[in-house]
């Protein structure tokens, strides 16, 4: 069993922890991401672009390039590496140890020309408030194994958990999956119908960008690592367009609250990991805020959620 965990698989993450490597992390996982935006074709609301759960780390998925091969990139957060395969068998890697975000695009940007793989990205990070291009940034520099683990840890937990609460829905449902834009495993239910246009707003990101991501009426839930506004890891639900009352709504557990400045509810992880039963606070959580989402916008709720059977 890994040292992180000391036989808990809900493992503290306090962010001022490890905000250094998160935020090396972040950068770097935007690099990866960028690179499967650019060879995956479009899907509605972006989500050709996210990452998925891997038995080490997490993955791209096999993404095509050439013409008629796949390659897949990998965190590993097991080895401590960031792993390339090619369906031609090839295979490299680079270490994940601190190193600058400029010292990790070269290598990386070196690595996929030696494998053939042409990807033109936008070499700026997104979603976030600085826009240093990549290949200058030798500030964030800062990677702890041992934290970087432990947030797979937790994201294997929430990842299995969102799981179970997708299956409970036969509407319009997303995939579980690692949004490398804000660093958080998202999961989104439907109503089916259209939504007025997004606003935007996001920091470097064109708002039609969000207005593709935003296109229909959506539940949205996920796990967030925080972020200097709101500084801990959380579990988050929130419906857009927002309807009147979404906010006063009752939900679950005694932990949560409607966060106004952010305009969703959240629950804190660290009251999460030290529930009697943390998949059932998560669950009811879920459901809950959901059921506010769902009952303020009017949603046809018999018609979309799955019937329980005993």
């Amino acid at each position: 069993m890994s040292q992180t965990l000391n036989g808990n698989p809900w493992p503290a993450l306090p962010y001022a922890g490890w905000r250094e490597t998160y935020e090396t992390l972040h950068r770097w996982s935007q690099i990866v991401g960028k690179t499967r935006l650019a060879l995956e074709p479009m899907v509605n609301h972006w989500w050709e672009v996210p990452f998925y759960l891997s038995a080490r780390g997490f993955t791209t998925s096999a993404m095509p390039y050439g013409g008629a091969g796949l390659v897949e990139i990998e965190f590993d957060f097991i080895d401590h590496q960031l792993t390339f395969r090619t369906s031609e068998g090839a295979r490299q890697s680079m270490a994940l140890t601190s190193r600058s975000v400029a010292d990790f695009y070269k290598e990386y940007r070196e690595i996929l020309a030696s494998l053939g793989v042409g990807a033109k990205i936008w070499p700026v990070p997104v979603e976030l408030p600085d826009a240093l291009p990549f290949l200058d940034d030798q500030i964030h520099a800062t990677y702890d194994p041992v934290m970087a683990e432990r947030f797979w840890r937790v994201l294997i937990q929430v990842d299995r958990v969102f799981k179970i609460f997708r299956g409970r829905y036969v509407g319009k449902v997303s995939p579980v999956h690692l949004f490398w834009g804000a660093m958080d495993l998202a999961v989104s239910r439907f109503s089916g119908r259209t939504a007025p246009p997004h606003p935007g707003g996001m920091p470097n990101v064109g708002d039609w960008v969000m207005r593709e991501g935003y296109s229909h009426e959506v539940s949205s839930a996920g796990f967030w690592p925080g972020a200097e506004a709101l500084p801990e890891p959380v579990i988050y639900s929130y419906v857009y367009p927002t309807p009147e009352g979404f906010g006063d709504a009752p939900v679950r557990p005694a932990a949560a609250y409607y966060h106004q400045q952010m305009g969703e509810f959240v629950l804190p992880y660290e009251a999460v990991r030290t529930a009697p039963d943390p998949e059932a606070a998560i669950l009811d959580f879920l459901q809950s805020t959901y059921e506010a989402a769902a009952n303020t916008a009017g949603w046809d709720r018999k018609a979309l959620e799955r019937a329980e059977t005993e």
